[in-house]
């Protein structure tokens, strides 16, 4: 069981870790050794997050060299038959370029496995090799995604579904099984900083996962706003319309330390990333100043860390979860495993009153 507790209508916070499974090729080895190495370092990091009460592991779905999380259900499940309690939930499954049908039997499945622990986050990805890989045009982006959510929540709700879309073949009351063990499998939506993806959360009335990646965390507060009153304004109860942030977070035994473990892995991937997308390489003076006080990165020690999770909620009206991207490529994997440790046991401690 996830460590949610009631009080009114609020719940404590959950902690938890986001992961792409980043990896390292090369260095003499091939890309199967580095990812079957890669593989069994992300299972040990979750049975240890299981056990030192983290309460979610996601994993993001990509489908480039350095990542090995093109299938987040396929990892989520053997991390699911060597865990007991943590909540396994994708973070995100890009619907846009996936069949819904088979995703929902992928979490179904998971969700037996797990005995009733999955969830999952869909979006629009920040990444878009899988249209292509996929056969899906970009030009198409939003369309794909309002279509196939649809269809998501109605398989999520019915086990023979009537059903008809532009972008796959009809559905005429066909069965879906398996059926997940919870009644309703939880289905997020993540989103960015698109106003009108705050709206459709809030008309669906599902819950949202705000990925806070850079500025000031503060500056999405009309947006979570808006979410919040397009849910009312349909009808939805307030205790539905529930809010997590996911952001770049690292643990350590100092604040100072936090930084210097995370500075080469941030560097190394956002260098890679800006140079496909035209940004200027990141560099160490705007990287501590989101690690300040107002700035999006979660970076430090414990204290630090629950302060930050704390004045995150504050300003964002109340939020249930913060999930943490703490990189797993060119980070160490015994310095992950300390942090995961420090995420379990200190943070976590330190922020359950708060919701």
């Amino acid at each position: 069981m996830s460590r949610v507790v009631m009080r009114g209508h609020r719940m404590a916070m959950q902690v938890g870790i986001d992961s792409f499974v980043e990896t390292v090729v090369g260095l003499g080895r091939t890309a199967a050794e580095a990812g079957g190495e890669r593989v069994r370092e992300l299972l040990e990091e979750v049975e240890l997050a299981d056990r030192s009460g983290v309460d979610v592991y996601g994993i993001g779905e990509h489908h480039r060299e350095e990542y090995i999380a093109s299938s987040p259900a396929v990892l989520l499940a053997a991390a699911a038959a060597r865990t007991k309690r943590i909540r396994l939930t994708s973070a995100v499954t890009v619907l846009s370029s996936d069949d819904p049908v088979r995703v929902f039997q992928d979490f179904a499945t998971l969700d037996l496995v797990s005995q009733g622990r999955a969830e999952i986050i869909v979006g629009r990805g920040s990444f878009i090799e899988s249209y292509q890989l996929f056969g899906y045009d970009t030009q198409h982006y939003d369309e794909l995604f309002t279509e196939k959510l649809e269809l998501l929540l109605r398989l999520r709700e019915e086990t023979r579904v009537t059903w008809k879309g532009r972008h796959r073949s009809a559905l005429t009351g066909q069965g879906v099984w398996p059926r997940p063990m919870q009644a309703m499998l939880p289905i997020r939506l993540g989103v960015g900083g698109t106003p009108q993806s705050f709206v459709r959360a809030g008309t669906l009335g599902l819950p949202l996962t705000v990925a806070v990646i850079g500025g000031e965390p503060q500056r999405f507060r009309p947006l979570v706003d808006l979410y919040r009153e397009a849910g009312r304004r349909a009808g939805h109860a307030a205790e539905a319309l529930d809010v997590a942030v996911h952001a770049i977070g690292f643990v350590a035994e100092t604040t100072q330390e936090a930084a210097e473990t995370l500075w080469p892995a941030y560097a190394t991937t956002f260098a890679r990333i800006g140079k496909e997308r035209g940004w200027p390489p990141p560099t160490r003076a705007a990287f501590d100043a989101q690690c300040g006080e107002l700035g999006a990165f979660f970076v430090g020690d414990a204290g630090t860390v629950a302060a930050k999770m704390r004045r995150v909620s504050e300003a964002l009206g109340g939020v249930s979860r913060v999930t943490l991207m703490m990189s797993g490529g060119p980070l160490p994997h015994t310095a992950m495993l300390r942090a995961i440790n420090l995420l379990g046991t200190r943070v976590a401690m330190q922020i359950k009153d708060i919701g």
